[in-house]
């Protein structure tokens, strides 16, 4: 599932190409939408909320779209042939006189006014790649719930928007936080929020992410996919597991030594294995 810096990006290509000009054309493939036509109409701008892509339209209105797994947008100048996949995966068309906006396989699409777009954004929590970002409402959030394991508890958008399972497994490594800590125990909460900020926002302009510094392949991150090899840091074997429940059950990876467990008490994760995932 993209996270907040993949959306940030889309929106971003988005905006710089349809933001301020006029619609000539658009064509809704969704039944809820089928009659809808929003020709004529300026594009205000597009704009991210966490993992939401948020398109403002003249006359007060907002095309609220999600990627999830595997929704797309791609851009194409008028006459170009389309590649992001086969016509009847194309939910919708957006297009002006110099650009095809055609976004494939969306999950979520959908109308809403503009004065009311917390209907659909409104239960998310700070979003980190928001210049406004605010920490404090962040922290207050993810303390509501102290015993709560933290590796869910940041995958929470009601927490914060925009962080998924790279960056909160990045994030716990360099924190050296095991994921399974309650919230209340992590000792620098608002250190691993700037941290996972930092880490989204040196990736938010580029389309491969990586968050160890070196871009080759299988050195991109420190432990994110990287279950049964050997860490980065220290050498010992990165471990994998699930983690959490229903909606926010992930498969998650650490470092047992440089994560270590540190409360004794604490239940050990389900199903865990140092297979290479």
């Amino acid at each position: 599932m993209p996270e907040g810096d993949t959306v940030w990006l889309v929106a971003r290509h988005l905006d710089d190409a349809l933001g301020r000009d006029v619609l000539t054309r658009t064509d809704f493939r969704v039944p809820a939408l089928a009659t809808t036509d929003l020709a004529g109409r300026t594009v205000l701008g597009v704009v991210p909320r966490g993992k939401h892509l948020l398109v403002r339209v003249e006359g007060g209105l907002t095309l609220h779209s999600r990627l999830r797994m595997d929704g797309a947008w791609h851009l194409h100048r008028p006459g170009q042939r389309w590649t992001g996949g086969p016509d009847h995966e194309v939910r919708v068309v957006l297009s002006t006189e110099s650009w095809d906006a055609i976004g494939y396989r969306l999950p979520v699409l959908e109308l809403v006014e503009t004065a009311r777009e917390d209907v659909v954004v409104g239960h998310l929590g700070p979003d980190l790649l928001d210049p406004a970002f605010d920490r404090d409402e962040a922290l207050r959030r993810l303390m509501r719930a102290p015993g709560r394991e933290i590796g869910p508890a940041l995958l929470d958008q009601s927490n914060l928007a925009g962080i998924g399972n790279i960056y909160t497994a990045e994030s716990l490594f360099l924190q050296r936080v095991w994921p399974w800590t309650p919230v209340v125990d992590v000792a620098d909460l608002g250190g691993l929020v700037d941290r996972a900020r930092r880490l989204l926002d040196a990736n938010k302009g580029h389309a491969s992410q990586s968050t160890t510094g070196d871009p080759r392949r299988g050195h991109e991150h420190w432990v994110h996919r990287r279950g049964g090899r050997p860490c980065l840091r220290c050498g010992a074997r990165i471990a994998t597991a699930t983690q959490g429940e229903p909606p926010y059950d992930r498969v998650t990876w650490w470092c047992p030594s440089c994560q270590p467990q540190r409360l004794p008490e604490a239940r050990p994760p389900a199903r865990r294995t140092t297979r290479r995932a």
